[in-house]
């Protein structure tokens, strides 16, 4: 009901007094704690369809329950006689209602504070409920009475009577409107309405663990271990699937994080039940199957969606290779030490060194009978945080005090800038920086504000206009315009003649191309999502872009690069647009109107009920407050300069429009004249004669290469090899090879050796480079990353890695023979620590 608390609370209004809803709903962890229990319990979910009827100061009490009372027993037709009702403890109309409407004083209980008073934070929109629980019967576990323990007696419906705002000190204050929320989860009514005591025996559920089941050789039902990694697929298939469709991609923070838990969690399952390939990825269809005729936004994501989860599966599989044994190993330490947890240090070394994740860390320890040392990790993660805190060097700017008093005080600026370039506005105030004054002088910088104004504040990633305000005392240079409060524009700038005083009627002039320049970025960014989302799916969603006259750039949800084709294929299609000329429409309308129409939002912005379209043709039509050109003709050239990654599942483009195109193309054209001398070829050989020296210069490295190679591996009097407790200790200088070279080398040696630790180093150019290989078989006792860590020191250098193979560098060569030497005593003390 998020959505809707404004309404609630009478700041909002909406064309209807009545609304009803079927939401799709995410709950990940939190203090609900969902995740952990999805699979251990038969009703929790992470994705699941949440069903609401509201009313904003239309029906109340009595029909609500009416309502909600004819719908499960008419329509639903669920027996009355197994319905449990509880109302709030001093609720006496809702109560009396319900014995009104039939049911039995007897299958009545009034409830307490925090079992039937619903808020939906800590302030707000909050009241009374009455909850509709359903009886299973006695062959379902469970108390036999609402808010018991076990599944006999579950909740299905809750009816809330939103009647007051809780302000900060717990003041009741009554709402404008009384008004009616209700929620009611359609897996567990699909449940009860098909007489099924789990929501996963509904048919919402059976086709898909069926299609687990065939996938993994387990019959759901055989077992019960089996059956609760079943489940946990089976719910954390459709997150995934419904979380990619919406254009979230797995990454290490906000939405992309709860995605990457879940898909990791399912994974791991996926190893309980015997699955050691990926396999997530194709049940994805299964999904998109089940539930495609109701969204079908899923079928045009279900490529997408597959090849996402199929590759984060894959990255996931190899973190679990490398986290597993020393979680075992950890798991049985603790236990032989008859010790109850594991400690928060080994813990957050686990998932800080080797990514591994705290919740199936957890969940590892619950099955094996143990406890995790939560407190343990929390301080070592805190400790962490700290030490980023102090090495972070950054400000984060804020508005001025002054500033936001002012704002509010002088009242909203009107922008007409839409329409034209040039107005007459009233000075309303005066900054200089933490003061305001009532006059500014030649040479003094100013933040202005005005009550009319053409000028475009920053916003929507597009920047503020520039420009000059002429007065009948002096002009002001305008730099920057900005909008540090709703409806309010600073004009950014410095007196450049005479002076400026509050109540002055300005000229204001918007700089015409600088203006027109962040037009054009600013409609090409429209054509470069559209074409973004034709070319490589309806997941790529806008993640954040910045507009300026000189240049644009886009972030977006993509999971890996693009290739040249697409690049080629995404640059052809916006230029075809602009080639096209296709009109640049923009209209003003209802939020929800604009929506229905189509119009792209994008998730955590926040619109008004009026908002702001902007349409090019049937290619491109968007939510947006900024300025645009009149017909994509006018963008001129468009040109995709490059693409890079920002974070995991987030692409970067930068491009340029118009003159800065052209002035692009014809700096490699010059690049290419001039490439073309050097190479004494003409522009049309130039690629041809570089392949050709660039393949030739690599047959030569090779050689050299092999050559050193040969050196080193037949250098026997550089190399000691020892027998440790039973490990081969290979270790060996080979000056002149550098880091690629020698994990050649330590791959040969590995592979001559079977089994054993290999230390590796060279000097060179008065740089140290140094390798440690450990094979799979010994990383349970020995880590090529603590060798390397102590053989760094040694040369002034440090260096980490994985369990198998970790590397260093140094700036101290002379401390190369002691650094090698240090490799047998280390390897020793690590099997005593064993």
């Amino acid at each position: 009901m998020n959505q809707f608390k404004g309404v609630f609370l009478g700041e909002d209004r909406r064309p209807y007094r009545r609304a009803v809803t079927a939401q799709k709903c995410m709950r990940a962890g939190g203090k609900h704690n969902d995740l952990e229990n999805v699979g251990y319990t038969r009703r929790h979910h992470t994705f699941f369809e949440m069903l609401g009827n509201f009313s904003f100061g239309d029906y109340f009490t009595a029909d609500a329950i009416h309502f909600g009372w004819d719908f499960l027993t008419s329509r639903v037709g669920l027996a009355k006689d197994r319905f449990w009702i509880t109302v709030f403890r001093e609720d006496d109309e809702a109560y009396a209602l319900w014995q009104k409407i039939g049911v039995s004083p007897s299958r009545l209980v009034r409830c307490g504070e925090k079992d039937n008073f619903w808020q939906m934070a800590d302030t707000g929109p909050c009241g009374p409920c009455s909850e509709i629980h359903f009886d299973q019967g006695p062959s379902v576990p469970g108390d036999d009475t609402p808010n018991g323990e076990g599944d006999r007696v579950i909740e299905i419906w809750n009816l809330v009577f939103m009647q007051f705002d809780r302000s900060t000190d717990g003041r009741l204050t009554p709402l404008p409107k009384p008004s009616i929320d209700t929620g009611m989860g359609l897996e567990r009514l699909a449940a009860v309405a098909q007489g099924r005591f789990s929501n996963y025996d509904s048919d919402l559920f059976t086709p898909i663990l069926a299609a687990i089941g065939k996938r993994v050789g387990h019959r759901y039902g055989a077992d019960a271990t089996a059956d609760r990694s079943m489940r946990v697929v089976a719910d954390h298939l459709r997150a995934i699937t419904f979380l990619m469709t919406d254009g979230v991609l797995p990454s290490n923070e906000g939405r992309g994080y709860v995605l990457r838990r879940i898909l990791r969690r399912a994974a791991r399952h996926g190893r309980l039940l015997g699955v050691n390939e990926p396999f997530l990825g194709e049940l994805t269809a299964t999904v998109v199957e089940q539930m495609g005729s109701a969204y079908p936004e899923l079928q045009g994501a279900a490529g997408t969606v597959t090849e996402v989860t199929q590759g984060e599966e894959e990255r996931f599989i190899s973190t679990l290779d490398q986290g597993l044994p020393i979680l075992t190993d950890l798991v049985r330490k603790t236990k032989s030490a008859g010790q109850s947890s594991l400690s928060g240090e080994s813990v957050f070394k686990l998932y800080d060194t080797y990514g591994f994740p705290l919740d199936l860390i957890g969940e590892a320890c619950r099955e094996q009978g143990l406890q995790l040392d939560e407190s343990g990790f929390q301080r070592a993660i805190e400790e962490q945080r700290e030490r980023a805190r102090k090495s972070a060097a950054f400000e984060v700017a804020a508005v001025s005090p002054v500033l936001t008093e002012v704002a509010g005080r002088v009242g909203p600026s009107k922008f007409i800038g839409y329409e034209r370039l040039e107005a007459d506005g009233v000075v309303q105030a005066i900054l200089i920086g933490e003061r305001q004054v009532a006059e500014a002088k030649e040479g003094e910088e100013v933040e202005l504000l005005l009550d009319v104004t053409p000028f475009y504040p920053e916003g929507g990633g597009q920047v503020g206009d520039q420009g000059f305000l002429q007065g009948p005392e002096g002009r002001v240079d305008i730099r920057e315009t900005a909008k540090p409060a709703p409806s309010v524009v600073v004009h950014k700038g410095v007196v450049r003649t005479g002076l400026v005083r509050q109540g002055h009627q300005l000229h204001a002039s918007v700089n015409p191309t600088t203006r027109q320049d962040a037009a054009k970025n600013h409609t090409a960014t429209h054509l470069l999502h559209a074409a973004l989302r034709e070319v490589l799916g309806p997941h790529v969603k806008q993640y954040g872009s910045l507009v300026a006259p000189n240049r644009l750039r886009f972030d977006f949800a993509h999971f890996k690069p693009l290739s040249s084709r697409d690049v080629e294929d995404v640059e052809s299609l916006v230029n075809a647009r602009v080639q096209r000329n296709d009109r640049v429409q923009t209209a003003e309308m209802g939020i929800q109107e604009a929506v229905a129409a189509g119009a792209m939002a994008f998730f955590g912005d926040k619109y008004g009920e009026r908002v702001r379209v902007v349409t090019v043709d049937s290619f491109s039509k968007e939510l947006c407050g900024g300025t645009h050109c009149r017909a994509t003709g006018e963008i001129g050239l468009f040109r995709l300069v490059s693409e890079t990654g920002v974070a995991a599942g987030v692409r970067r483009i930068e491009a340029l429009t118009g003159t800065g195109a052209v002035m692009q193309v014809r700096r490699l054209e010059h690049d290419i004249r001039e490439l073309g001398e050097v190479l004494k070829a003409g522009p049309s050989d130039v690629v041809g004669k570089v392949k050709k020296l660039v393949a030739q210069l690599k047959d030569k490295e090779r050689e050299l290469e092999s050559l050193k190679l040969k050196l080193a591996s037949g250098a026997k009097e550089e190399a000691q090899v020892r027998t440790i407790q039973g490990i081969k200790v290979h270790v060996q200088r080979a000056d002149g090879i550098d880091m690629a070279g020698l994990r050649a080398l330590g791959d040969r040696l590995r592979d001559r050796l079977q089994s054993g630790v290999i230390a590796l180093g060279g000097a060179a150019d008065g740089k140290v480079s140094l390798l440690v290989v450990v094979t799979k078989d010994l990383i349970a006792q020995v880590k090529a990353g603590d060798l390397i860590k102590s053989m760094a020191t040694e040369v002034g250098g440090t260096g980490g890695g994985r369990p198998e193979l970790a590397q260093a560098g140094g700036k101290n060569p002379e401390g190369l023979d002691s650094a090698l030497a240090k490799v047998f005593e280390a390897v020793e003390q690590a099997v005593k620590k064993t």
